[in-house]
């Protein structure tokens, strides 16, 4: 059995077995093929490699000056992949088992400002050539903001999720879990003023004997709807428009600005947790930094002995 085909059934496997996204599938498959062609050019394969074959290529790894979560994020793989080759009987053992990863460095998360991201919500419903586009983007902007979904779950959201005026959002995260988001009102106006604009676009679909798109932000491309990469573009463009430095502004920015100023608004650490669809809390901790951030300023501002005589 090639190492091609290891990959194929271990991927096939992640899907079936853990309903693995295609964005994780595609990093699986990935990794496993650079640990692929590295072991191929030392002669050797999956079947055959050892311990010290997986640590001589996280050495490797380290030389080509991957980050530490590259690093992490490749023996996962790599332990994975051998966990279902013993499974499977392909291996009698596992080779990668006892091999401790390299850790991750810890990172603050780069977050926005409350100022900045009202400049952002009020440029997007002046960007557009047209009404239709203002809308769209003005929705978009406000449900992000208000849910701090993921950016793959908020340009594949469906129709039936937003019709009827919710108040929750129902959001479909990874590996396929659900969970109940609430909408501030004004995420819940611009969604309304959305739905009314893509029914009007679904009725016309059906006048004209075509089958009405399922999306909630619906597109002519192959995926049917808007796209990770057309909504990074636009975000960009969104903070020219809006007068913040495009290179704070992400997607994923916005998701930590949603629970940075929960937590500065005195929202608890599990209730953020459910809101981001965190499988651990450990996760959503790094926001603990904000936390110790308001006891300085605390401190700083009300303690006797702080204060300058």
């Amino acid at each position: 059995m090639s190492d091609a085909h290891w990959i194929s059934a271990f991927l096939e496997a992640q899907a079936a077995e853990r309903g693995a996204a295609s964005n994780t599938q595609l990093a699986y498959g990935r990794d496993l093929k650079d640990f692929a062609d590295w072991l191929d050019r030392r002669g050797s394969g999956f079947a055959e490699a050892g311990r010290d074959d997986v640590e001589a290529y996280l050495v490797h790894c380290d030389a080509q000056g991957f980050a530490k979560s590259t690093r992490a994020r490749r023996l996962s793989a790599i332990k994975q992949l051998y966990r279902f080759a013993f499974e499977e009987g392909l291996r009698g053992d596992n080779p990668a088992l006892q091999i401790a990863g390299p850790g991750r460095d810890k990172r603050l998360p780069k977050t926005l400002s409350t100022e900045e991201v009202d400049r952002l919500l009020a440029a997007a419903e002046t960007m557009g050539r047209t009404e239709t586009d203002r809308t769209r983007h003005a929705c978009l902007m406000q449900v992000l903001y208000a849910t701090g979904m993921r950016v793959s779950e908020l340009v594949s959201l469906p129709m039936a999720a937003a019709r009827g005026d919710p108040r929750l959002l129902l959001i479909r995260g990874k590996g396929g879990k659900e969970r109940m988001v609430p909408l501030s009102p004004p995420a819940r106006a611009a969604l309304t003023a959305w739905v009314e604009r893509r029914t009007a676009q679904d009725e016309a679909s059906a006048a004209e004997g075509r089958a009405p798109s399922p999306h909630l932000f619906a597109s002519h491309g192959k995926a049917g709807h808007l796209t990770r990469h057309a909504f990074y573009a636009f975000i960009k463009d969104l903070a020219v428009a809006a007068g913040v430095s495009p290179a704070k502004v992400t997607p994923h920015t916005l998701r930590h600005a949603f629970a940075t100023h929960l937590l500065e608004n005195g929202a608890d650490l599990r209730s953020i947790q459910t809101f981001l669809g965190h499988a651990d809390v450990a996760t959503t901790e790094i926001y603990t930094h904000v936390l110790e951030e308001r006891l300085r300023e605390l401190v700083f501002d009300h303690h006797p002995l702080a204060r300058e005589t």
